[in-house]
C-alpha cells in the first residue's frame, strides 16, 4: 500500500493560502495526491485536508510537522499532520443491540477501515462470544441504575489501558459523563435513529409506526455533554409506506444505522471530518 501523510487545516479565510502550502510542499519535492478545500463565507473560515505522497518528500513526519511550523503560524492555523502507517486505535462500546458491532467487525476485518478496533467495552455480557472468536479483548463493565460514576471511571480506565484514538458508541444505550466526554472531545462517535427527540425513550420504531411516518432514518454524530446534539458527520434516510409493519421499520432502521455509522467511522478514521463549532466539514 503506498504511504501518506494528512494535512488538515482550519484558519482565517484570507488569501494565498492554498498557493503558499501547495508552494511549501512543491518546493520540498512533495507529491499531492489528493486535495480538498472549502472556504466558509458566513464564518470567515478556510478548510483544507491534502493526501501528500510520503516517499515524494523525503522527511519523516517529525521532519515535516517542524518544516511546516512557521506556515502554520503565518496563518493562524489549527492543524494536524498524520502518518498513515500509524493507524488509529478504535474501542467499540456495545449494549445488547449487535447490529452496528457485527458490521464494524466484519469491515474491520475485511479492511476496510483506516484503523484497527483494539477493544470492545459492554455494560452488557451479550457480545463476549462474537467479540472474542474475533481474538478481542471484552470488557464487561455493569452501569447500575443508582450511581454510575464508579462504572465510568471502570469505563475510562479501559479506554485508556486501550490507548484509544477513537471511541464508537455502537448503539451503547448509556449517556457518558462530561469529564468522559470532555476527555476525548472530537473522537467519540455516536449513533442514533433520526426520529430524536421526536421519538425519544422505548421502541422509537413502534412510535413512529403509529404515527404513520414516510421517511425513518439514522445520524452519525459526535459525541458532546448536550444529548445527541454534537456535531453530525453523516446521515441517511430510508422511505417507508402504509404497507409497512413495526418489525419492517425495525429491520429499515437497523440497516440504516449501521452504513451511517461505518460511513461516518471511515471518514473520522481517514482523516476527513473538520470540527467547527457545531458543525463538521466533511471531505468526502
Amino acid at each position: 500500500m503506498s504511504h501518506y501523510y494528512r494535512l488538515v487545516v482550519s484558519c482565517p479565510d484570507r488569501r494565498g493560502i492554498v498557493a503558499r502550502v501547495s508552494g511549501f510542499i512543491a518546493g520540498h519535492g512533495g507529491s499531492i495526491t489528493e486535495a480538498s478545500q472549502h472556504s466558509d463565507l458566513e464564518a470567515g473560515r478556510f478548510f483544507m485536508r491534502y493526501e501528500i505522497l510520503a516517499d515524494s518528500i523525503g522527511m519523516t513526519v517529525t521532519e515535516l510537522h517542524q518544516a511546516f511550523a512557521p506556515v502554520a503560524r503565518e496563518f493562524d492555523m489549527d492543524w494536524a499532520l498524520r502518518d498513515t502507517r500509524r493507524r488509529p486505535r478504535v474501542v467499540v462500546m456495545v449494549s445488547r443491540e449487535s447490529h452496528c458491532l457485527v458490521d464494524l467487525l466484519y469491515r474491520w476485518t475485511a479492511g476496510e477501515l483506516d484503523g484497527d478496533i483494539v477493544g470492545v467495552v459492554s455494560n452488557h455480557d451479550d457480545m463476549r462470544g462474537l467479540v472474542e472468536w474475533h481474538g478481542l479483548p471484552y470488557r464487561h463493565v455493569p452501569v447500575p441504575t443508582e450511581d454510575k460514576s464508579a462504572a465510568f471511571e471502570e469505563v475510562e480506565r479501559h479506554v485508556e489501558a486501550f490507548q484509544a484514538d477513537c471511541v464508537v458508541l455502537a448503539r451503547y444505550m448509556q449517556i457518558l459523563p462530561p469529564r468522559l466526554c470532555q476527555r476525548y472531545a472530537g473522537r467519540v462517535i455516536n449513533i442514533h435513529h433520526s426520529f430524536l427527540p421526536s421519538f425519544a425513550g422505548a421502541r422509537p420504531y413502534h412510535q413512529a409506526h403509529a404515527r404513520g411516518v414516510k421517511l425513518i432514518g439514522a445520524t452519525c454524530h459526535y459525541v458532546t455533554e448536550e444529548l445527541d446534539a454534537g456535531p453530525i458527520i453523516e446521515q441517511d434516510i430510508h422511505r417507508v409506506s402504509h404497507c409497512h409493519t413495526p418489525e419492517d421499520l425495525v429491520r429499515f432502521g437497523r440497516d440504516v444505522e449501521k452504513a451511517v455509522l461505518a460511513r461516518g467511522l471511515r471518514w473520522h478514521l481517514e482523516d476527513r471530518v473538520l470540527i467547527h463549532g457545531n458543525k463538521t466539514v466533511v471531505f468526502a
